[in-house]
């Protein structure tokens, strides 16, 4: 209990602020989704997902991890292929804290709400990849007509290797809705760093990204994280939500 209130107020002092007009600076208390000892947090089934100590690129295929047994990070199982994990918890306006380690050529996502993705992606020293949201730390696009559409490049690359840790800090914000139910706002990235580098501020999303949990749109969801594109982990997830309630985001409009 000691350690995960020390972590907790960590993160709490790291991340960034959320400033939106008619919020206030106050904050519930940081979430620890991931406490490095189990799963606890996420919904069942969880698939192949399991909680390792150390984690390192094989050194015969650098596109399969190795690990060791004990507690620290989730990673997606031996074949890097599995359901993804879904919090339990679910959110609206939030701060989130993550930390990932992806080995060669793997890729996955962060799904804010369950519908609004920003990419992870073996991206390092790629200048220029298949298109926009790819890359990562891009906001993928939807997938509308049979082709992407509305996918953001991130405005620099801040890749590491594969096979290291890095972190993203996303600054969220949900869409707003009327008391009818109709939308009044869409969602917002409000700001995005990748391994402490700005890659986007204040980019909208008209709607849920491609391969999202969800095709419509509410005022709260999940946290999810993708599990069956290579082999992923992650550790160290935080995540934290503004107290005061902004007019519109969760009076009105339809609940999860």
């Amino acid at each position: 209990m000691k350690t995960s209130l020390l972590l907790c107020a960590a993160f709490c002092v790291s991340l960034p602020e959320l400033t939106l007009p008619g919020v206030t600076a106050e904050k519930d208390a940081a979430v620890q989704l991931l406490n490095g000892k189990d799963l606890a947090g996420w919904q069942k089934p969880t698939g192949d997902w399991t909680v390792v100590k150390n984690i390192s690129l094989d050194a015969t295929d650098p596109g399969k991890f190795k690990t060791s047994a004990g507690e620290g990070a989730a990673v997606n199982g031996d074949k890097g292929n599995t359901g993804h994990l879904i919090s339990k918890e679910e959110f609206g306006d939030v701060e989130l804290h993550i930390e990932f380690c992806l080995a060669k050529r793997s890729n996955s996502g962060v799904y804010l709400m369950g519908r609004y993705e920003v990419q992870i992606y073996d991206s390092y020293g790629v200048e220029k990849d298949q298109y926009p949201g790819i890359e990562c730390g891009g906001i993928y696009p939807r997938w509308i007509a049979e082709r992407n559409v509305e996918g953001h490049s991130p405005r620099l690359n801040a890749s590491k290797p594969a096979g290291e840790w890095q972190t993203f800090d996303i600054v969220f914000r949900a869409p707003r809705f009327d008391a009818s139910g109709k939308k009044t706002a869409n969602a917002r990235f409000v700001r995005v760093r990748h391994n402490g580098k700005t890659i986007h501020e204040n980019v909208e999303v008209k709607g849920p990204t491609r391969a999202a949990l969800f095709e419509d749109e509410k005022t709260a969801g999940p946290l999810m994280l993708q599990g069956d594109h290579g082999p992923i982990a992650f550790r160290n997830i935080t995540i934290q939500s503004p107290r005061a309630r902004v007019e519109g985001a969760r009076e009105g409009g339809p609940k999860s």
